[in-house]
């Protein structure tokens, strides 16, 4: 604190990013006091280059958050919403992630209702933004819950929502809830994408359903879609530790459609007689 003192007493005007960093040190070495002070300071008597902004807040609504300090953080987010200082995907994303990993679910979603009472209603970007902090921590209830409250009010799951919970019930060797979520976006009318297949196919080689990761990958060439490149170099690998034949030639036919012939055609070939070495042929 003192070093900015000295700064600005010499005529330098500390920026934003100047601030940000001081406030962030000081909340991580428990300087919750100096912090607050600190915010309070860019809120009252910074210049212009250097008030709050939404990544601000976000590094004091966090800081709050991991201190238990829920009605300061509640009422520091009505303050940055009446300011007109709304939080942008990453800002969401950091505050969401924050409440979160600290075990405050039930304040990640009044989070969003605060924002939906001062007019600024969740969208599936800011949804997909939760859903993404669940999923990657495993909270298949939590998510699934999340994913009913975007139906009930309105919000089109989006293909990358599907893939997303998709990919976390791979990540939870929990195949038969990957396809239940495949059919459920099928059934809503949400066209699975490339990444869909990437995500399926992969996780059904890593839960051992060869014979499914087949039907999609026959499905992946009947419907002609364009795999990339590392996705059909790690699926021949699988189907080469397998040691079908018939399947490395399917793909490597289609996978010449779009990429070089000859890089193609020499993979595959690789991949043949690494495929008759496991063999013993």
């Amino acid at each position: 604190m003192k070093f900015l003192e000295e700064m600005i007493e010499l005529g330098h005007k500390p920026d934003n990013f100047t601030y940000n960093t001081a406030l962030d040190t000081f909340f991580k070495a428990g300087m919750i006091t100096e912090a607050l002070n600190l915010f309070e300071f860019m809120r009252t008597k910074g210049s212009t280059i250097s008030s709050p902004t939404a990544k601000t807040y976000a590094i004091v609504i966090v800081a709050l958050v991991q201190n238990d300090r829920m009605e300061e953080c509640f009422e520091l987010m009505g303050h940055m919403i009446s300011n007109g200082c709304l939080p942008d995907v990453s800002t969401y994303k950091d505050i969401i992630e924050g409440m979160c990993l600290n075990g405050k679910i039930d304040e990640a979603y009044k989070f969003l209702d605060e924002m939906g009472n001062k007019g600024y209603p969740p969208d599936i970007v800011t949804y997909n933004c939760f859903l993404k902090v669940l999923c990657d921590n495993k909270k298949s209830e939590e998510a699934l819950k999340l994913y009913g409250r975007m139906i009930e009010f309105g919000c089109l799951p989006s293909v990358q929502t599907y893939n997303m919970l998709i990919s976390m019930f791979f990540d939870m060797d929990d195949p038969d809830g990957a396809f239940e979520t495949w059919h459920e976006m099928e059934e809503r009318g949400c066209r699975s994408d490339t990444h869909t297949y990437c995500v399926m196919v992969e996780g059904l080689f890593r839960c051992n359903r060869i014979d499914d990761a087949f039907i999609l990958l026959e499905e992946v060439i009947n419907k002609g879609i364009k795999l990339p490149y590392r996705k059909f170099d790690s699926f021949l690998m699988q189907l080469s530790t397998i040691g079908d034949l018939h399947a490395i030639h399917r793909l490597s036919d289609h996978m010449r459609k779009f990429y070089n012939h000859a890089m193609a055609r020499r993979y595959a070939l690789s991949q043949k007689r690494k495929s008759m070495s496991l063999r013993g042929k």
